[in-house]
């Protein structure tokens, strides 16, 4: 690799993220060009009727003007459709013009608006503005009230009083506000948890557990307040019931996913005595919502916006009768403000904090990924769909899942911000045995992924379960509390279907700790998880750098729970704290022709000692400056050979307790050496290799890592 190509690396980067942020310019740098009208173009605007005709893009009088609503629209196409005798004879798309385009309810998408290769339906916004799909509802009618001595503002929301409405998330003039939170910055400790009776195993959650003096009061509001306890990769969601001082319990009327542990994390969100820092806020369910305003804002001025709804859109098709949605492309639209939180039926017993303890059914969480929180742009049977430079911000939950029966679609050049939960989720938990049900051949390609998990914090950029031939290529994704990517569904070697993946030319960063310091909270974490077999699945070409766990588990690639026939090569993994490579088990992958750099505390790791083969590591460079080179069990069954080892600092280092010469009697790094590889500028993150560095004698190929992250160009063809 030379000097110029990771140059190019960075460059390519910072121009992808100026072209992805010049699709989205603000009212004064629009440009309103014409666009050709006829049979088969429809229009959309905030202030249209749908009585008009919907085919002319601006009001005339009250004569003939734009659709008010999406469903309108959709309606105008299905009708075509039929006039047509069911099959479009010419491509038909609908203009969004711009402004708020306020659901009432989901936008339902069924087979009967599918367009055609020839003939394809597309939404799209009009030229030079931008059209917000929302699902939220504006908070107007503030008042100015004194609380704790505090002036702040307050609406009166009835829906909230009758139990019609609640929400975890605002925004405030387009920004995230904060619920009101304890501590400000920062986290409490578990200090403890009350005796039980019997055996407790790690997977039994509890409800209650003992704080560290000081730590909490009881607080008037206190039951009105959640608090959200991170331990091992997930996060709880725990209502609180009460608290008992004397003996520093607090009693939540749901039980955490896991055991919890002496030191694990926590925060109390939705406290009325918390509402202290300027940008937060408090729902209070007798029906009022408070709101300590910044500095210059004023309520006749400002836009707050709650959510209403969990979804946006919902493609319905039937893959089990053959009905698909297909044939539709979505273009330059934001989706935005959704609230998803754990429906009823979900953790019974909630509401009745007289049950003590709460049920067994009442967990706050998920066991891992958040995979319950669905996605704002949901789809079933849909193939052939597009994306492109699409918003999801905002969010409550993930931004876009496609599960049973979704197949041949592209995400291209999107932005997904400010998530509740993660980016995107591709397949479902569930093995499909019919083809018609699988999941498959999708792709993500360019696409922004950032600033996820603001509320379910193990959330993932990208998910991709029991589903096979997807294509993640060109990604930037970063500021996640947990994974970046994640591949398959399942634990062991039992059958899994995420196979024949092509990983490439991703850029995946600050993992486990954020861009802003905040972190790590969790544990078992990398830039890329994997578990269950792989066949045909190849990671490649990607850089995963800054990850961090909190007890253990801040990985770069992490091949978990029966991970089989993967290959890892050509990727530059650095600034991990628990290793650039982990295997916990599995077996036959392929780690070659990597970089391994500056992990922390180990930088190679291995777990389970198994019968079979686990994994073949060669002709990659191992690099760093503190911590061991290997941490695990290396007696059998790997094979490790040409590598290049090199301690930064030149201090003595071993190979799992053994000198070069008995780690190589046990046949392994016959080929190896022990030498500086010569990188242009590692200080400053730069792993181009000089002309005479050691590791081309090994049989080391340069990396290629010119245009990692999203590329400044794509066809608009793909």
């Amino acid at each position: 690799m030379t000097r110029t190509s990771f140059s190019l690396l960075r460059r390519s980067v910072g121009v992808g993220l100026l072209v992805l942020g010049a699709l989205w310019l603000g009212p004064a740098c629009r440009h309103l060009a014409p666009v050709a009208t006829g049979p088969g173009v429809f229009f959309v605007a905030p202030e249209g009727r749908d009585q008009w005709s919907g085919q002319v893009a601006q009001a005339r009088g009250e004569q003939d003007g734009p659709f008010a609503t999406l469903a309108r629209a959709a309606q105008a196409v299905r009708e075509l459709r039929q006039k047509q005798g069911g099959v479009f004879q010419q491509p038909v798309t609908v203009y969004l013009r711009g402004g708020t385009h306020t659901l009432a309810e989901t936008w339902v998408l069924t087979p009967d608006l599918s367009g055609s290769s020839n003939c394809p339906v597309t939404f799209r916004a009009y030229p030079g503005e931008t059209p917000v799909i929302s699902g939220g509802r504006r908070v107007t009618g503030w008042q100015q009230v004194t609380v704790q001595g505090r002036a702040v503002w307050r609406a009166t929301l009835p829906e909230v009083a009758a139990g019609q409405w609640s929400f975890h998330s605002l925004w405030v003039n387009d920004r995230r506000a904060t619920r009101s939170r304890h501590p400000d910055q920062g986290y409490l400790k578990v200090e403890g948890l009350p005796p039980v009776q019997g055996k407790q195993d790690w997977t039994d959650g509890q409800a209650a557990f003992r704080y560290e003096p000081g730590a909490l009061m009881a607080w008037p509001s206190l039951t009105n307040a959640e608090v959200r306890v991170m331990n091992r990769w997930v996060e709880s969601h725990l209502p609180v019931a009460g608290l008992d001082p004397q003996e520093r319990l607090i009693r939540f009327r749901k039980r955490s996913v896991f055991k919890l542990d002496p030191g694990d994390l926590y925060y109390v969100e939705n406290l009325l005595e918390a509402l202290d820092q300027p940008g937060e806020w408090c729902l209070d369910p007798a029906g009022f919502l408070y709101y300590l305003p910044r500095p210059g804002e004023d309520p006749a001025r400002t836009e707050v916006i709650a959510p209403r709804l969990a979804q946006l859109v919902s493609f319905t098709g039937q893959p089990e009768a053959g009905r698909f949605v297909e044939q539709i492309r979505f273009a330059g639209l934001r989706f935005a403000h959704t609230e998803w939180y754990f429906p009823k039926g979900f953790d019974q017993g909630k509401d009745k904090a007289e049950i003590w303890p709460p049920p067994a059914a009442a967990v706050g969480g998920f066991a891992q990924a958040a995979i319950g929180v669905p996605g704002a742009v949901r789809g079933q049977g849909v193939r052939q769909v597009s994306f492109q430079k699409c918003q999801f911000t905002h969010l409550g939950g993930y931004g876009l899942e496609l599960g049973r029966g979704c197949r041949d679609n592209l995400v291209a050049r999107c932005e997904f911000s400010d998530l509740g939960a993660g980016g995107i989720k591709l397949g479902e938990t569930a093995i499909r045995q019919q083809p018609a049900e699988l999941a498959a051949n999708n792709e993500v390609s360019d696409c922004h992924i950032f600033d996820g998990g603001r509320l379910f914090h193990s959330a993932i950029g990208i998910w991709v379960g029991q589903s096979p031939g997807n294509r993640l290529l060109h990604n930037h994704i970063h500021d996640f509390y947990y994974t970046g990517i994640s591949l398959g569904w399942t634990w062991g070697y039992d059958a899994a279907l995420a196979t024949n993946s092509l990983v490439e030319g991703n850029h995946v960063h600050h993992i486990g700790v954020l861009a802003n310091g905040d972190g790590p909270i969790l544990s078992d974490m990398a830039g890329i998880y994997t578990l269950g077999r792989h066949t045909g699945s190849v990671i490649r070409n990607n850089v995963w750098h800054d990850s961090a766990g909190l007890r253990y588990g801040g990985w770069g690639i992490y091949f978990d729970e029966g991970t089989s026939d993967m290959v890892a090569e050509n990727n530059l993994v650095y600034r991990t704290t628990h290793g650039g490579f982990h295997q916990h088990y599995g077996r036959d992958n392929i780690v070659r022709n990597n970089i391994f750099a500056l992990a922390r505390d180990f930088q190679i790791q291995r777990t389970r000692l198994e019968a079979h083969v686990s994994f073949s590591f060669s002709n990659n460079i191992v690099y760093w400056r503190q911590g061991d080179l290997l941490n695990g069990s290396y007696k059998s069954n790997v094979v490790f050979d040409a590598n290049l080892y090199w301690q930064a600092d030149q201090a003595p280092f071993n190979f799992g307790g053994r000198d070069l010469a008995a780690w190589q009697k046990l046949g392994q790094d016959r080929h190896a050496r022990v030498a500086d590889p010569l990188f242009v500028n590692p200080a400053r993150d730069d792993f181009n290799l000089q002309p005479a560095s050691p590791a081309f004698g090994l049989g080391f190929k340069a990396l290629n890592l010119r245009g990692v992250g999203v590329r400044p160009e794509v066809s608009e063809g793909r």
